[in-house]
């Protein structure tokens, strides 16, 4: 495991090098964590940091997991919030800790969200995903993490948790900062005519090369298209599929273990 092979630039860095690295980007007024998959204690094709209690992983294993990341961004667990992911484009926001948080113990009715808000410091935002983009909206008084897998963003997701955060921060998009996290790439992400017309239809064709879809590139656009200033937007340039050692891939792998994108106010 050699991250040093993976460069990234300011304002990502390296984090936990030594058996649990994380990528941390450093906002104007929040912190962004995008895991890995190595450090944890899951075995098999979810080897070895699995944050995914839904997954055929052992569940108490996902649970060892989840602590070992609170622990190493020293986040307390029952502050996590998340919701139940289904590449839609539904936002909770969390105006305070949840009373039982889903990250520390298993919730049976989840809420159907796949962007998470707080303008409370004692929230921690998260999204899980294998391939999907996590991305990180951070405003002065507000921070969220977004699931933005292509039906979630040809869904809109990425200009209505913006638009969201803006009302909890009371702010503008041009007072908005991004950071992308790793994603599958180009490179890797081959769609069929159902997938580019969709894109095609939100005027995103810039995102799409012949039969492939740069899902960063997309997201890039709906949020300059919405108002945010392009140098406030940091990609990280990452691509999950390319890098086995270090991340989970549902398109390379198929069952498979998810990473995280979390967010929190400095």
């Amino acid at each position: 495991m050699k991250t040093a092979s993976l460069p990234v630039a300011a304002p990502f860095h390296w984090r936990g090098e030594d058996g649990q690295p994380w990528i941390e980007a450093s906002l104007p007024n929040a912190t962004a964590a995008f895991t890995t998959r190595f450090g944890g204690v899951s075995e098999g094709a979810y080897a070895q940091l699995n944050l995914g209690i839904l997954t055929e992983d052992d569940p108490s294993l996902v649970a060892r997991n989840r602590m070992i990341v609170a622990s190493a961004l020293e986040r307390d667990p029952q502050g996590f919030a998340m919701g139940l992911q289904v590449h839609g484009n539904g936002v909770q926001v969390n105006r305070s800790r949840p009373e039982t948080s889903p990250y520390a113990t298993r919730v049976a009715d989840l809420h159907e969200a796949d962007a998470q808000l707080t303008n409370d410091r004692g929230v921690t935002a998260l999204v899980l995903v294998a391939d999907c983009l996590p991305l990180v909206l951070s405003a002065p008084r507000a921070v969220g993490a977004v699931h933005c897998g292509w039906r979630g963003v040809a869904a809109g997701i990425v200009p209505k948790a913006l638009e969201s955060l803006c009302r909890l921060a009371e702010t503008t998009p041009a007072g908005v900062s991004a950071a992308l996290g790793p994603a599958i790439g180009p490179c890797c992400y081959e769609v069929g005519e159902e997938v580019a017309s969709a894109f095609k239809e939100r005027e995103l064709d810039e995102a799409l090369e012949g039969s492939r879809l740069d899902i960063l590139r997309a997201v890039r656009l709906e949020l300059a298209k919405a108002g945010v200033g392009s140098a406030a937007i940091a990609d990280v340039g990452i691509c999950t599929s390319c890098n086995p050692d270090l991340f989970f891939s549902h398109r390379r792998d198929g069952p498979t273990g998810r990473q995280a994108g979390i967010a929190w106010l400095s």
